[in-house]
């Protein structure tokens, strides 16, 4: 396991350990079969060689070790899919995170930029209508009259997260199909036209990390790079405070930050 370590990216999210744990037990039957076939490979080149065996045997071979592997290997796509991949997207895709500690964020993809929306201090989204979009100044298409929205805070390509806190991210697209990929998170989610696609995880170190698009969405396909930042909780709501258009609206979800 060690030995595999090294060639995967680091770990920054609390769900990364299981994905690799079952990225690990696939390698290994991968090696597997890869070493016993060529072993079989090389067995079958000398002991049918033509020298040998200057007749063709129609019988063919009537030994039952090839079922026996074939069973062995069944068995173990059993053991990864039963024991280990569909408990870990029933826990952690398909029940989303739910209470205080979970800090939602609104990511909207187009060609080529993420758009992200945060809630701002009030923990409240601000009504969106695309009537009032501009890409400049108003990516998201924030309702200048709702007073929920005052505060929030939007960015492009760069993504702000408190470490140690589940976020819960709606995905959506406003061309074509994107996909969200965060290696060291371990998340790579489609992002697609007409769907709001949830993705979550728990940030366990901080660090600033390149957010890709790995779904070929276009000419410009190369430069749809963002870039995720990982804070303490401290320095998080500092920057969002900042960010915010009214920093006094942060008493209403101080159970938030505690």
């Amino acid at each position: 396991m060690r030995f595999l370590k090294q060639f995967l990216p680091i770990v920054a999210s609390a769900h990364g350990y299981e994905v690799d744990r079952v990225i690990y037990l696939i390698h290994i039957l991968m090696f597997l079969l890869f070493i016993g076939w060529s072993v079989y490979f090389v067995v079958v080149l000398f002991k049918f060689r033509r020298k040998r065996n200057p007749k063709a045997n129609y019988k063919g071979v009537h030994s039952h070790v090839s079922t026996v592997v074939e069973m062995g290997i069944v068995l173990f796509e059993a053991v990864i899919l039963l024991g280990f991949s569909i408990p870990f997207w029933v826990k952690n895709v398909v029940a989303l995170p739910r209470g205080g500690d979970v800090f939602e964020v609104r990511v909207n993809a187009e060609q080529f930029a993420w758009n992200i929306h945060y809630s701002g201090p009030d923990g409240i989204f601000g009504k969106t209508d695309w009537k009032f979009f501009d890409k400049q100044s108003n990516p998201m298409g924030l309702s200048p009259d709702d007073p929920a929205g005052i505060d929030d805070v939007t960015t492009i390509n760069q993504l702000h997260l408190p470490v140690g806190k589940t976020a819960l991210i709606y995905l959506t697209s406003r061309d074509v199909m994107h996909s969200f990929s965060l290696p060291v998170m371990r998340v790579k989610q489609d992002v697609i036209p007409g769907m709001r696609i949830p993705v979550w995880f728990t940030p366990i170190r901080k660090g600033s990390w390149e957010i890709a698009c790995a779904q070929l969405c276009g000419l410009g396909h190369y430069r749809m790079r963002g870039f995720l930042t990982v804070h303490s909780l401290e320095e998080f709501k500092a920057w969002l405070l900042e960010q915010s258009a009214s920093s006094g609206k942060d008493e209403k979800h101080d159970d938030f930050w505690n």
